[in-house]
């Protein structure tokens, strides 16, 4: 354990995800794919969306800032964990720590806040096609976003304020691969009953209704299309299809962990993952192989590509 004159934890141990060495070549390896996949995968959407004219719409401009926040939400953890498995270097500075915590909430809450607006925004296109155009106007999507963004940065702001105003004078053991509030918290040199039900009432509520909001939206949509059944309709309908999948693959571990004091129940380092490598990198999966529009602008792009 690392400390200073006054006792106060410098750095903290991160054990990463195995101490095997088989383990961590095997997890090395698929992390670098997952994240190798997320960066490639998620650009190749912003590239194609910005650079087609068809792919104007509200629905492509939220999905090109959606890739941004998923390229930036695994940069928080995955090159730390890469670098950690190949030198075997497992010390995080306290102040390390902490800028990753404040970070991955900063961009994994604008992350939530930003899915619940692309639900809404799939609403008004399928539930209030006469006034789509209108409410979601290029300047109102742009607030949108913007919105997300301030959410994300206060809901983040609070959790690491509350996290600085504890002591850290023992243990330093993180038994994780990236600092979070669960497994940090528990390291703190006093009573932390109040602070954990203050950060699982922040964060976890937060993910909580982003997902009953989330779930009302595609309710509603799904009866709608139940009620005219055409051939658009049930396009629209499978293009929910994905966005429910991605959402769920990504809100339900997320509700998992925070939705309760970090007392209670260790929260499984693995079960972490899949919000924070594995649903990254299945997004531009999810949204480029159910979407027809974004499949032919990638091939039009490639043939362009080729001329060069």
């Amino acid at each position: 354990m690392a400390q200073d004159n006054s006792s106060r934890v410098t750095e903290f141990i991160l054990l990463g995800l195995s101490d095997t060495q088989g383990l961590q070549l095997l997890f090395f390896t698929l992390i670098l794919l997952a994240y190798t996949m997320v960066l490639l995968g998620n650009l190749l959407i912003i590239v194609t969306v910005r650079t087609d004219p068809k792919l104007s719409s509200p629905m492509y401009f939220l999905l090109c800032n959606l890739s941004f926040l998923d390229i930036c939400y695994t940069s928080v953890t995955a090159p730390r964990v890469l670098v950690s498995l190949l030198s075997g270097h497992k010390a995080i500075a306290f102040e390390g720590c902490m800028a990753q915590l404040f970070f991955l909430h900063f961009v994994g809450s604008s992350e939530m806040f930003l899915l619940t607006v692309m639900a809404f925004d799939r609403y008004m296109a399928i539930c209030r096609p006469l006034h789509y155009t209108a409410i979601m106007a290029r300047g109102a999507c742009w607030a949108l976003v913007a919105a997300c963004w301030a959410g994300g940065f206060i809901h983040s702001a609070v959790q690491t304020v509350l996290m600085l105003q504890l002591p850290f004078c023992g243990p330093n053991t993180i038994n994780s691969y990236f600092c979070d509030v669960p497994p940090v918290i528990r390291l703190a040199c006093a009573d932390t009953a109040l602070t954990e039900w203050l950060m699982a009432s922040n964060s976890g509520l937060i993910s909580l209704g982003c997902f009953l909001v989330l779930v009302a939206s595609y309710a509603l949509i799904l009866a709608k299309v139940q009620a005219r059944v055409s051939q658009g309709n049930w396009k629209a309908l499978s293009t929910c299809a994905s966005h429910v999948m991605a959402v769920t693959l990504f809100f339900m571990p997320c509700i998992f962990t925070y939705l309760r004091p970090a007392g209670t129940l260790p929260t499984s380092k693995y079960v972490c993952a899949i919000y924070t490598i594995l649903s990254p990198m299945m997004n531009p999966l999810i949204y480029t192989l159910r979407s027809s529009e974004v499949k032919e602008s990638m091939w039009r792009l490639r043939k362009r590509c080729r001329t060069f």
